[in-house]
């Protein structure tokens, strides 16, 4: 059976040359070629979902591949879909790039400038190694992941516009339907997760940012149990101390959440910094909460134009949830999409913060009556985006529906743009 060979690379020479020595290998069938990580990502998790037969033995990685760096879309690779060996191409052969290489999940590294003897010597290597874990897989594919569970982001237009209760909602939606779920505070500096949810905890987000490799066990330390079945990775009790989680910290966590719940659900706040960028960027799913009033809305406007900005997402990308919505209000979800760009949720949650008041100022929202108007807007919601299994999405009124990686935020934040 040939090799199956996937090349992503992001120049053209590049894509020239390496197409034409993998033609000429034996037994080899190059793929067409993926110019961006987005891209190797996406086609990988597409196959993926038909079965883990249909994804390429070999992956080849350039040293150039953009926007996430090299050694992180490795690591994405290596976590996420396991039955594919992985070969970086790059002009430092040093031993030091060999081992990061290594540690990352590459199988194999081949230098430049290319050579057809040392390039068929790898290929033929990582394709026997992918057989292998194959066969110990199985035809069932039942062990591999996939492409991993539905990240959402849950972002505000400013602050005290519902995102905190939004997300929390989401996440509960999610977990009843019987979906493993983890809500996560990134809201680093203000997050109220812990608040709403009357959490008393030891450890936080910070715990994981310092630790290199995120082993199962080393998240299930970090992670709080809820009542609900909800696993809570919270923000710092000291806000200072969300300074050590940076983006690539973020990166890493994401992966590991998402190769461990079927749902993940993280609150950004309302301000930007690089773990929430890094969260955006990655998420499958990108929710901006606003209110219909004035000041809200320019202020979602100025978020979707600052992540456009600054390459985090697009508009197209990005979908407004509106809170509090009331038809009497001068300023209606299609306006909104109109101002913003953006896709807008067709569920719109309700202004009856009555409902609400009681749980809130007890810190217990996961105990928001089920007859609660905004509760059952906000569980419809989750199945409009797909978050809760199809059965109980029909039962809450739902429709349900079907990393990046960095363009890191600090580089541009810093470096104009």
């Amino acid at each position: 059976m040939p090799t199956r060979i996937l090349p992503a690379v992001g120049d053209a020479d590049a894509v020239r040359s390496l197409i034409t020595l993998l033609s000429q290998l034996p037994d080899a069938e190059p793929v067409a070629p993926v110019t961006d990580s987005t891209q190797l990502i996406d086609t990988l998790a597409r196959l993926a979902a038909e079965s883990v037969d249909e994804l390429p033995e070999v992956v080849v990685v350039h040293e150039r591949i953009g926007p996430v760096p090299a050694l992180e879309l490795i690591r994405e690779v290596a976590l996420r879909f396991p039955a594919a060996g992985v070969i970086l191409v790059t002009s430092d052969a040093s031993p030091g790039l060999f081992q990061a290489a290594m540690d990352y999940g590459a199988r194999g590294l081949v230098a430049l400038p290319l050579g057809y003897e040392e390039l068929a010597s790898r290929v033929q290597a990582v394709a026997q190694w992918s057989a292998g874990v194959r066969r110990h897989l199985g035809s069932g594919g039942d062990v591999f992941t996939g492409a991993g569970g539905t990240v959402v982001t849950v972002s505000g237009a400013k602050g005290g516009v519902g995102t905190t209760l939004t997300a929390i909602q989401l996440a509960l939606a999610a977990q009843a339907s019987g979906r493993t779920t983890a809500l996560v505070d990134m809201d680093l500096q203000t997050g109220d997760v812990a608040a709403y949810l009357d959490v008393q905890f030891r450890r936080s987000v910070v715990d994981l940012a310092a630790v290199g490799d995120i082993s199962p066990r080393v998240l299930a330390d970090a992670v709080f149990r809820h009542d609900t079945g909800l696993a809570l990775l919270l923000a710092p009790g000291e806000g200072e101390r969300g300074e050590d989680v940076t983006d690539r910290a973020t990166r890493q966590i994401v992966r590991a959440l998402r190769s461990r719940y079927e749902v993940v659900v993280i609150d950004c706040g309302a301000q930007l910094g690089g773990a929430g960028a890094a969260a955006v960027e990655m998420a499958d799913t990108a929710l901006l909460v606003t209110t219909p009033d004035v000041v809200a809305v320019r202020g979602a406007k100025r978020a979707v134009r600052m992540w456009d900005r600054l390459q985090i997402r697009k508009a197209e990308e990005t979908t407004v949830v509106v809170n509090r919505h009331t038809r009497s209000t001068e300023i209606q979800p299609p306006l909104i999409r109109k101002i913003t760009g953006t896709a807008v949720a067709a569920t719109a949650i309700p202004a009856h913060f009555k409902e609400l008041q009681a749980v809130v100022d007890a810190g217990r929202v996961h105990e928001l009556e089920n007859r609660s108007t905004v509760k059952q807007a906000l569980w419809g919601l989750a199945g409009e985006l797909g978050l809760v299994k199809a059965a109980e999405g029909a039962r809450k009124g739902g429709r349900p529906r079907g990393d990046r990686g960095p363009v890191s935020f600090r580089r541009r934040r810093d470096g104009g743009g």
